[in-house]
């Protein structure tokens, strides 16, 4: 029998979005690539109330196009898989509600902010990237022995990005001496993913990597994610 596994899409589906057309083409040629069948569901943050929503979901993505409508919602359902164990992959907007996530639960910053959400706040662990990464592509350099890393199995791969905004270098520091760790940068060493290294799988990318299966092929991140929660399903 055909082993199957269900993945909560948490973000607000919209068909103008490419990320979210690109994910809904990554996700069979995940499922063919590992043999599985996908039952993907799309979750929209202004209905996490609780964790009841993700009741069933073997793993959770939180996806692009943020602002959504609910930080709060998404926020849950981050912290339920991170605090559960539950694998987790988080692209673009999830890369950047992770790292908030994280810095408000984890580390007690009650006021850690996403600076298009609140431009005046004085903790932003989210900021405003000195360059737009707008429909734009660069290289990647995943960190040797990470998840990431193990995912692609190179060096340096090219990614497509949709992005204003990313990791403040201002608390970079801080955010990143405990389980969260930075797992790839660019050329000139900002942060372009973490990972949490005291997780089953939990890895938020700042690009997208669903994009490649706009071309056809299968993105070697999210087949690890579909193989982390076939190995929770099981």
């Amino acid at each position: 029998m055909t082993a199957r596994l269900t993945l909560a899409l948490v973000g607000d589906r919209d068909e103008r979005i490419t990320a979210h057309r690109a994910i809904e083409a990554a996700l069979p040629l995940a499922a063919r690539s590992l043999g599985v069948v996908i039952d993907a569901h799309w979750l929209s943050t202004d209905c996490i109330n609780n964790a009841a929503a993700l009741r069933g979901a073997n793993g959770v993505w939180c996806v692009p196009g943020s602002p959504y409508r609910s930080m709060a919602g998404a926020l849950r359902a981050i912290h339920h898989a991170r605090t559960h164990g539950v694998p987790f992959l988080g692209t673009c907007g999830g890369f950047q509600h992770a790292v908030i996530e994280y810095a408000r639960h984890a580390l007690c910053w009650a006021d850690a902010e996403h600076a298009e959400t609140a431009p005046d706040a004085a903790r932003q662990v989210i900021a405003q990237l000195a360059c737009a990464l707008v429909e734009a592509r660069d290289v990647v350099y995943p960190v040797a022995g990470t998840r990431l890393a193990l995912a692609y199995g190179a060096s340096q791969v090219h990614e497509g990005y949709h992005c204003r905004y990313g990791l403040n270098p201002a608390f970079q520091a801080a955010l990143l001496k405990g389980p969260l760790r930075a797992c790839a940068f660019d050329g000139a060493g900002e942060v372009r993913a973490i990972e949490h290294a005291d997780h089953p799988f939990f890895v938020a990318t700042l690009f997208q990597p669903e994009r490649a299966a706009l071309a056809g092929q299968a993105p070697p991140l999210v087949a690890a994610f579909a193989r982390a929660a076939l190995a929770a399903a099981r």
